[in-house]
């Protein structure tokens, strides 16, 4: 219970921060630091699959949006 709450938790500071328009990096540190704490979550407790498939999806998008190409 305590990794889903630490979670929640950095939810809403990342809603916050973003609500009072915090610089990208800063979201981006928050976001990272969100996956980090989620792939934790679905490697130590028996998640429900749809869990587990949005954390895989969630590096991948963001591993996506660091190897594309910058114009």
């Amino acid at each position: 219970m305590e990794k889903e709450r630490a979670i929640l938790e950095r939810l809403e500071r990342i809603d916050g921060l973003r609500r009072d328009e915090a610089p990208a990096g800063v979201l981006l540190d928050e976001v990272r630091a969100l996956l980090s704490e989620a792939e934790d979550w679905v490697s130590e407790e028996d998640v429900p699959d749809r869990a587990a498939r949005a954390v895989e999806r969630t590096r991948e998008a963001l591993e996506n949006v660091f190897s594309a190409p910058r114009p």
